[in-house]
């Protein structure tokens, strides 16, 4: 194949699909088990200092912030984020000193409330390194090559851009029009967190509204984090089979964790706790103010539920469920 151009940045999650299919038939079993356990246990056990890991949702929506804090608590650390966004997740990772690599198509902001203080910080001062560059779509379509079992994806995303430049993607020669065109590698990330509106106890998973990559992402990852609003029962399940968007052999951890996305939005559950996000920015201006705001809300608490009622409990989020349904409304 005749290579037109090389990206030159680093090429992160990629592995031959064969030897992650072997790797997937040797550690993850087709039975029916009850996968039901605690963020504190599914944490110890899955992600190991230096894993690449992704978190489902996208931007501030859906994402499985009670994993995230405790990967915090827990002090991990040389950790990789990948994935199309990164916004709470990897700010709060990044500024705890858990994540010092990334690769994402957005980083360092937290959209319309702007930028993100402590990231930025952290890749100025050599604390958090960006190793590569690449699109929304791009990331999707290398868990997509992913979930395919294909060593890598073609398309025509970045052709002439500087962010191709900067990606870990190569240009070849189209062998049938002889036109350039792009091959992503495939990213097979060592964990995924994600939070989802239910699931039963073996792991079969059901997301109202846009799944956004998480049907990618999911059989993309080697192992795989659930935690959810609810945990069913497998009728319930059973009685939408075409809702379940991740089979329960894809999962290694089940965790019902209600309001588990907060300060981030669950769609049609409740709202952006826009108060919190606010406090977060305001507090990681500075490394004092960011390690004042982990000792209040991460590491002065005993785990999510104890945090949640920290700030404000049952009455707080009842106030974001009933402005996300205003919103619906």
């Amino acid at each position: 194949m005749n290579i037109l151009q090389t990206g030159q940045g680093e090429l992160i999650g990629w592995h031959d699909p064969d030897e992650h299919r072997a790797w997937v038939a040797a550690h993850k079993s087709r039975a029916l088990q009850d996968k039901r356990t605690t963020v504190r246990e599914a944490i110890a056990q899955y992600v190991p200092d230096g894993a690449l890991i992704a978190c489902g949702g996208f931007g501030h929506i859906r994402v499985s912030m009670a994993a995230v804090y405790e990967i915090i608590r827990q002090r991990k650390r040389d950790l990789t984020f990948c994935g199309k966004t990164a916004v709470h997740d990897s700010d709060v990772l990044i500024a705890a000193g858990c994540v010092n690599r990334i690769e994402v198509a957005y980083a360092f902001g937290h959209e319309l409330r702007g930028l993100s203080p402590a990231s930025r910080r952290a890749v100025e001062g050599g604390r958090c390194r960006v190793v590569a560059e690449i699109s929304n779509a791009g990331y999707q379509w290398r868990f997509l090559a992913a979930a395919m079992g294909l060593p890598f994806i073609p398309t025509r995303v970045m052709l002439g851009t500087d962010t191709l430049a900067h990606s870990s993607a190569q240009v070849v020669e189209d062998p049938f029009s002889g036109k350039p065109i792009a091959l992503l590698p495939a990213c097979y990330p060592d964990v995924v967190l994600m939070h989802v509106h239910r699931c039963d106890k073996y792991g079969n998973c059901q997301i109202d509204g846009i799944a956004v990559e998480d049907f990618e992402l999911a059989r993309a990852a080697r192992r795989l984090i659930v935690t959810t609003e609810e945990i069913v029962d497998e009728d319930v399940i059973r009685e939408h089979p075409q809702r379940t968007i991740i089979p329960y052999y894809l999962v290694d951890a089940v965790i019902e964790v209600g309001y588990g996305a907060h300060p981030t939005l669950m769609p049609d559950r409740y709202y952006f706790d826009e108060a919190h996000i606010g406090e977060w920015l305001r507090f990681s201006k500075t490394d004092e103010g960011a390690a004042e705001y982990f000792d209040r809300y991460v590491y002065g608490v005993e785990d999510f539920a104890e945090y949640l009622e920290l700030i404000g409990g049952k009455d707080r989020m009842e106030h974001l469920r009933r402005v996300e349904h205003l919103e619906d409304s």
